[in-house]
């Protein structure tokens, strides 16, 4: 009897629930076009890594099949690809038409870009293993830095979204980082511009914001943050966009674990040192090393028992 008495309640919770998404608020997008598919877009990633590290994705790939083995994953993409993409416009499009032709083209045309930058990123991301490779004493080899390094994953994923991103593609390459957010504690707006050589060691912690822009061979550590100074407001008092608010960091830096370097105008000159958990507000010139003062440590001899 107690428990349907409770049963008994449902109904109008429900109805309450439903009542809710009649309300204007952000929350409410069912009654629009809908969103890219967080399970597709992961599983867009998981082949697009098959096809940028092949032979890394479990599969057994030689020189007579390698054709073959591609033509089925870029098929595979053609198609899963452009229906997210054809999701991430639809959903912003204000045609009335159920199935939007523009959008679909736009997708498509969208995805054929993308995969044809494939060759590119590819060559990118060698130059990001061997970064790594140079820049870890630890890294026994190329095949255990692609297979087991987050920083090199994290990387891959921005360089994908990056790619979308530059190609005019909304929500999907927000969705790819904060993927590689979730599973390896690094944090990188697909906004951001990162020259090659790239490579996080460790990584966890690390936060690199839309405007930042890096140059070639940078090398940060776990807990650096690129971030924002402040949020500048217009006259109504909504935060200004569109403005370079994250530092740029010049060819051949290196940044220490928990260092924080802020806002647009800060530039870390090239060649530059930036140790351990330093707060850096304005710009660093070339060759500059930066370090805290050497903290005062106290021993004391615990209390015999």
């Amino acid at each position: 009897m107690f428990e349907n008495k409770q049963r008994r309640q449902l109904p109008e919770i429900i109805r309450e629930i439903v009542e809710s998404y009649f309300l204007d608020e952000p929350t409410n997008q069912c009654f629009d076009a809908g969103l890219p598919s967080d399970s597709a877009v992961v599983g867009v990633l998981k082949t697009l890594r098959a096809v940028l590290f092949a032979g890394y994705a479990g599969h057994n790939i030689d020189k007579n099949n390698i054709q073959f083995h591609l033509a089925d994953h870029i098929y595979v993409l053609y198609e899963r690809l452009s229906e997210q993409i054809y999701r991430s416009f639809r959903h912003d499009c204000r045609r009335s038409d159920f199935i939007c032709d523009h959008c679909q083209e736009l997708a498509e045309t969208k995805t054929v870009e993308f995969l044809a930058r494939v060759p590119h990123l590819r060559k990118r991301l060698s130059l990001d293993v061997q970064a790594a490779y140079d820049g870890d004493p630890a890294a026994k080899s190329f095949d255990e830095i692609i297979s087991s390094y987050p920083g090199l994953n994290a990387v891959t994923i921005y360089r994908i979204a990056h790619e979308l991103h530059r190609l005019g593609v909304p929500l999907m390459p927000r969705m790819m980082t904060e993927y590689a957010h979730s599973t390896t504690g690094i944090d990188i707006h697909p906004g951001g511009k990162i020259g090659d050589s790239f490579f996080i060691d460790h990584g966890t912690g690390v936060v690199i914001g839309e405007t930042t822009v890096i140059g070639k061979s940078v090398k940060l550590y776990q807990g650096v943050t690129l971030g924002a100074l402040s949020f500048p407001k217009d006259e109504t008092g909504k935060v200004i966009r569109n403005t370079k608010r994250h530092p740029t960091i010049e060819d051949d830096v290196v940044i220490y674990s928990g260092a924080t370097i802020l806002g647009g105008e800060t530039v870390i000159g090239r060649g530059s040192v930036i140790g351990g958990n330093v707060w850096i507000t304005h710009s660093i010139p070339p060759y500059t090393k930066v370090t805290l003062e050497t903290p005062k440590m106290i021993y004391q001899e615990a209390a015999a028992k």
